[in-house]
Parts: structure tokens; sequence; C-alpha cells
């Protein structure tokens, strides 16, 4: 289930996390908002913390490139009926970033780190309650949504860390 991410970083990928950051915090800060600059920083110290880090490769416009991109694809970006919305050009367009080069980082990011569309762990929080992702759990064997169970079950669920909060907090 989603927990808190982690920004630490190790010291040696200070400096390349920092320039990544702060791109990614100027652009979510100018085109989308402060939950996508919340993600994109906890993106890019999970990759600086892989062993080897991957953003040791690469210019760090391709890796603010690939980690948006990457967010975006999990929390449907590129979907018009979403806010915000952005198409997935326009946004390589915007960071001066090659739609080709862009597309492929992000699909390098997402295989090393599990991400699917709707994936709860790198999904918005505004918006958890609403995917249906977050709240599927196994009782006696059978996967049901945990929204539809008695409280107690819930309260349970959260304990187990199986889901992200009781649902129906308003």
């Amino acid at each position: 289930m989603p927990k808190q991410h982690s920004e630490s970083v190790p010291q040696a990928m200070q400096p390349v996390v920092a320039a990544i950051v702060a791109q990614t915090d100027a652009f979510c800060q100018q085109h989308l908002d402060d939950e996508y600059a919340t993600l994109a920083r906890a993106l890019a110290a999970t990759l600086a913390r892989k062993r080897p880090s991957p953003l040791t490769r690469g210019k760090p416009q391709g890796w603010v490139g690939g980690i948006l991109y990457a967010l975006g694809t999990v929390n449907f970006l590129f979907d018009k009926t979403q806010t915000p919305h952005m198409r997935a050009d326009e946004l390589c367009a915007a960071l001066g970033v090659s739609s080709g080069g862009c597309a492929t980082k992000a699909k390098q990011i997402r295989e090393m780190l599990d991400m699917l569309p709707a994936d709860p762990r790198w999904y918005r929080p505004s918006r958890l309650e609403e995917n249906p992702l977050a709240w599927l759990i196994v009782v006696d064997g059978l996967l049901v949504d945990a929204r539809n169970m008695p409280r107690e079950i819930q309260k349970e669920a959260l304990q187990m860390g199986l889901i992200p909060f009781l649902p129906g907090r308003g």
C-alpha cells in the first residue's frame, strides 16, 4: 500500500538529484501542481538510491522528462478529462526533450520500479480515494474492495498497511 516516500538521497547523488528536482519543481509549479512536484522529488530520490543509480547515465534533462512522463502515465495526465491535463507531446516540448527520449526514459523508470497506470504507490494523494487499486484486498481468499467492507475490517486492513487510510474521510 502507498507509504510515505522518502526523499533521502545518498551524498554522492545529491548534486544530480538537486539538478533534476530544481527542474521538476519549476515545471510542476508552472504546468502541473504541488502533488506532482512532491511525487517527482520522491521518484528522483528513489532512483538515486538504486544500486547503481540510473541517474548517473544520461543528462538530467532526460531524467526530468522521464520522471514527469512516468508520473503522468500513472496519474493519467495525458487524459484530457483529468485536471491537470497535458498531452505527452506538450510535456516533452515544454521540457525541451524529444518525445521519443522522454517516453524511453519513462518506460525505463516504470519497468525498473514496476509502475503501472493508477499504481497506488505513485498516485496523487488527492485522488487516491477514487483509485480502485488502492482498495483491493484479499479477504478469505476473495479479492474485495475495502471501501465496501465493514468498518472493523477496514480498520484492520489499515493497521496491516493494506489500505492507505480509512475510506470516507471526507
